[in-house]
């Protein structure tokens, strides 16, 4: 089970570091803008404000990478907690604020994984 919760705290991981990529050097890029579904005009106003956002993933991303390399059992489980828990109130805020679909990639996932994780420990 451990290794089961480990993948999913790894695959949350990597959709920030992913989004660290679209938010910090993609925003006003072709790919981006068709993700975001935005003008570039819009994304050119946008791009601090997706960079600060981006910057946000990043260290939710790195939390959850610390989190898989602590050495330390209890300490690791207690971060993944946390930075899971971190990404599920992002994404619910985002879906509430922004759009349904970061309930899906960004929420679900971070829910998933803090329940594999709880019952990995018991």
């Amino acid at each position: 089970m451990n290794n089961i919760s480990n993948i999913f705290v790894a695959l949350v991981c990597f959709i920030h570091w992913y989004i660290v990529v679209l938010e910090m050097f993609l925003w006003t890029k072709p790919f981006g803008l068709k993700t975001f579904r935005m003008t570039l005009e819009k994304a050119k106003d946008t791009a601090v404000l997706a960079a600060n956002q981006g910057l946000y993933n990043g260290f939710l991303a790195a939390g959850l990478l610390w989190s898989l390399l602590h050495p330390e059992p209890e300490f690791s489980f207690q971060l993944k907690l946390f930075f899971l828990g971190c990404v599920l109130i992002a994404g619910i805020y985002g879906a509430i604020t922004v759009g349904k679909k970061i309930l899906y990639v960004q929420a679900m996932p971070a829910l998933i994984g803090l329940i594999l994780v709880w019952l990995s420990a018991h």
